[in-house]
């Protein structure tokens, strides 16, 4: 079984990252191309908790601050990618809009189970606020933006803001918020005790999520069939509240990792409490688990009106 999970890791790095690359060529899970920014600080730790907290910034070549920011959430099934792999390519566009980007590491789920992913994320977002004015960020505009698991990490901090049992303060700069402006989820699992009967219906994907080594059990450390509490905690759908940020989703009709229902039904539960204003869902007619049409000059356009609109 664990050689069956290890070849369908593989199909995933093969896919999954392609729809992130805008590189000439391609790119896949090789390393974002970051050369011509003039101004970024890497590896900068925003905890200390593990070697994991880091994140990279990067600011706009032209422009001056304070700049609205983009924390960008890598995917990986929660188990694999990196802060600055060609996930982070599409986001970089950004750059050029006037955004600051901070990309981010995180506790994968073979070192740390959830809520650590979480916990990360929002003390990330605190530190860049504590932070601002030496990275020339506007603490007052944050939006997170991110595919598959972290579309799901996006969405988290996105419906979770305020959740005392969904934040570790110990980890820094706990007077500051991690509540954010908006979010942009990019075809991110919401309801892991949904997926396998979505796929069923579907016949669209492998009915294998389920599974004691299926990515979304490890996250919760248990077969997510025996941890209906925890997986019920784990769902950014558990936390949704009417002062949620506006969210922005967008998913592929044929994706064959993540249903596309996840995000159908996640869109749906959304706006019966937040209404149609601040909730923007897009189908990708015949995509799959990302693939060029998400990483193209068109479909970014729709990204970042999204967040003009919100930011600017």
């Amino acid at each position: 079984m664990k050689l069956v999970r290890f070849f369908q890791l593989l199909v995933f790095l093969a896919m999954m990252p392609n729809f992130l690359s805008c590189q000439p060529g391609g790119g896949g899970l090789g390393k974002a191309n970051t050369d011509q920014i003039q101004q970024k600080w890497l590896d900068v730790a925003y905890a200390a908790t593990s070697q994991a907290q880091k994140m990279d910034i990067y600011l706009p070549n032209n422009g001056k601050g304070p700049f609205p920011v983009i924390v960008h959430i890598h995917g990986g099934a929660f188990k694999m990618g990196d802060k600055a792999d060609g996930q982070l390519t599409p986001v970089l566009e950004a750059l050029k809009r006037g955004y600051a980007i901070a990309s981010l590491n995180y506790r994968l789920s073979g070192e740390a189970i959830f809520p650590a992913q979480i916990y990360d994320v929002k003390a990330a977002i605190r530190f860049l606020r504590a932070n601002a004015k030496t990275y020339q960020l506007n603490p007052t505009k944050m939006a997170t933006w991110g595919g598959s698991a972290g579309g799901h990490l996006a969405a988290m901090a996105g419906t979770t803001g305020g959740i005392a049992a969904l934040e570790d303060l110990s980890m820094g700069n706990a007077k500051e918020s991690s509540k954010v402006q908006a979010v942009v989820d990019w075809f991110g699992p919401i309801n892991f005790n949904t997926m396998d009967l979505q796929f069923k219906a579907s016949g669209k994907g492998r009915t294998d999520h389920d599974e004691a080594n299926s990515p979304e059990s490890e996250l919760v450390g248990k077969k997510i069939t025996e941890a209906q509490d925890l997986v019920a905690k784990a769902s950014p759908a558990t936390y949704i509240s009417k002062d949620d940020p506006y969210f922005f989703i967008q998913h592929g009709t044929a994706d064959q990792l993540v249903p596309f229902e996840q995000s159908v039904d996640f869109a749906k539960a959304l706006t019966e409490k937040l209404g149609k204003k601040k909730v923007q869902f897009i189908p990708l007619e015949g995509a799959k688990h990302g693939g060029p049409a998400f990483g193209t000059p068109e479909n970014l356009a729709k990204v970042f009106v999204f967040l003009d609109k919100l930011l600017k």
